[in-house]
């Protein structure tokens, strides 16, 4: 009995090459923040003008989550993701071989909109192939690859960077692209599309549900909370910490140690416990928040907060994605795309928050202020969303393919 059991809850082999997969997506996503100098100087462009493809790679994500969703609806999931992943490698190359800024704008925008795709589709695979008990765990594997990616992937692209030049890093993007290329081929299921296909109408159903619309605010505002900050963690740390700025690589490869603490912690109590996390996982990153903006000119403080704020933020992270599941699991492909868009609204807003109250005077620690303002109000929405589900429970939303059937087809392949 206890083998049979253990043998129910193990975690798909499939599920840790997705995790491998948003690994190079993550890390292409985040790298260029350690790259801007030396792209702008090779560009001939701006730091900032440098920085608008960050920008664009979030805008990318947002619209482009959807919209693939919704694209690749009716199209077997595995073929889509080996597509999907496919563009994504070919945008890192057509990026490290870009002879001028507006092709390698484009690229980013191409690698955005096959990241966004991947994810939502990612997503819904993997929470395909677990049990519904299994949800947040699944997702903690996804999003542990980003919070890898934040601890080697980013450092690593910035010494590439340093080393060998920007485009060295998007060439180690496009070959760890094409290594997650060959997982999905040999390990990823064939996965069978439901009897009924799915349609459109029957999937933006999901959209009448204020849950869904509840969801989308409390991940959009936690995420935006604590990047209004992190953003501009670097500056923080040099101009009112008094750090080196030798230090600045350290402190955020903390912040992603944190992260995937975090995310591993966080994965592992979800299922059980999906509100508590949720909710105590915000409040948590709410309080310190306050706590870097009352000490950010105390140097240990601000290095520890740093680590607290990562754990914080990605503990609450696979319960906001197994939260949409659960309230949107009809329609499990635009509830992943849902998600990533949710997310990266918050990853785009979040920042603009935080630069306008820069620009406004009241300095970088007031960033920290600002995005705890963010978290409060998505407290006060996960509230409303709790009392809602006490109120009317949703019945049991699982998606159209089983995960025993999924297992079984597994085993053929």
């Amino acid at each position: 009995m206890p083998a049979a059991s253990a043998e129910r809850t193990r975690m798909p082999v499939a599920v840790y090459v997705l995790g491998l997969s948003v690994f190079a997506l993550g890390t292409s996503e985040f790298m260029l923040s350690g790259l801007l100098p030396p792209i702008a100087e090779d560009m001939g462009v701006t730091i900032p003008q440098a920085g608008l493809l960050i920008s664009a790679f979030a805008i990318g994500m947002v619209v482009g989550a959807p919209l693939l969703a919704v694209a690749t609806l009716r199209l077997p999931r595995r073929t889509t993701l080996v597509s999907l992943i496919s563009l994504f490698g070919f945008g890192q190359i057509a990026g490290a071989l870009a002879p001028s800024y507006e092709l390698l704008f484009a690229s980013r925008i191409v690698s955005a909109l096959a990241c966004a795709g991947f994810w939502a589709v990612g997503a819904a695979v993997a929470i395909a192939m677990v049990e519904q008990h299994q949800r947040a765990r699944a997702m903690a594997v996804m999003i542990g690859g980003l919070s890898i990616a934040n601890v080697l992937g980013v450092p690593a692209g910035a010494f590439l960077g340093e080393h060998l030049g920007w485009r060295s890093a998007f060439w180690a993007v496009g070959a760890a692209s094409a290594v997650a290329l060959v997982g999905i081929l040999a390990l990823i299921p064939r996965i069978p599309l439901p009897a009924e296909k799915p349609t459109l109408a029957r999937e933006l159903r999901i959209y009448r549900d204020r849950q869904v619309w509840l969801s989308i605010g409390v991940t959009a505002l936690a995420a935006g909370g604590v990047f209004c900050a992190f953003s501009y963690l670097s500056p923080l740390l040099t101009d009112v910490a008094g750090l080196d700025s030798g230090w600045v690589p350290w402190v955020l490869g903390l912040f992603g140690v944190g992260a995937l603490v975090g995310t591993t912690v966080g994965g592992r109590i979800a299922d059980a416990h999906l509100f508590g996390v949720m909710l105590w996982g915000i409040t948590a990153s709410t309080l310190f928040l306050a706590a870097l903006a009352l000490l950010a000119s105390v140097a240990a403080a601000a290095v520890a907060l740093s680590f607290l704020i990562g754990f914080s933020a990605f503990f609450t992270a696979p319960a906001l994605n197994a939260r949409m599941f659960n309230v949107a699991g009809a329609a499990p492909t635009l509830a992943g795309a849902t998600t990533t868009a949710a997310f990266n609204l918050g990853n785009t807003g979040g920042p603009w928050l935080g630069g306008t109250v820069i620009d406004a005077g009241y300095g970088y620690s007031a960033t920290a202020w600002a995005g705890g303002a963010m978290t409060v109000s998505a407290i006060a929405l996960g509230l409303v969303a709790l009392r809602l589900d006490r109120r009317t429970p949703a019945p049991s939303r699982l998606v159209a393919t089983s995960a025993p059937a999924l297992a079984a087809e597994s085993e053929r392949v």
